[in-house]
């Protein structure tokens, strides 16, 4: 584990909560792969795009770091007040998200990741 994977990992999180779409960007490479259950965009229009449709929050939770791959379980909250669960897959290189994807759950980000408990982050 790196500390810079993590904290990319957290930086982006705060940019895209607080509708900072340029310092999201220049945390994302160029080709970013933004993906979910219902299809996946590349590239930073579609980062832009995603970001500024999202009517929710996401706070990370508990975090697990492997090799460049971070998975995030993470709080979602809308602008009604609903709370749901989910986990986002990050592959970060060299400081940059390349790729995120949401899982419904913790349990299905850590399969597709083959990440575990024992890459918990401390």
């Amino acid at each position: 584990m790196t500390t810079s994977e993590l904290a990319t990992v957290l930086a982006w999180h705060d940019a895209l909560n607080d509708r900072d779409i340029d310092t999201l960007l220049s945390l994302s490479s160029e080709d970013i792969e933004i993906g979910d259950a219902h299809g996946a965009a590349q590239g930073h229009d579609a980062l832009r795009q995603w970001a500024q449709s999202l009517d929710e929050k996401v706070e990370p939770g508990r975090i697990y770091v492997h090799d460049g791959v971070v998975v995030a379980e993470q709080q979602i909250v809308s602008v009604t007040g609903e709370t749901g669960a989910a986990a986002s897959a990050f592959r970060v290189v060299h400081d940059h998200v390349t790729s995120v994807f949401r899982h419904p759950d913790l349990a299905a980000a850590l399969a597709a990741t083959d990440l575990d408990e024992a890459d918990l982050s401390g």
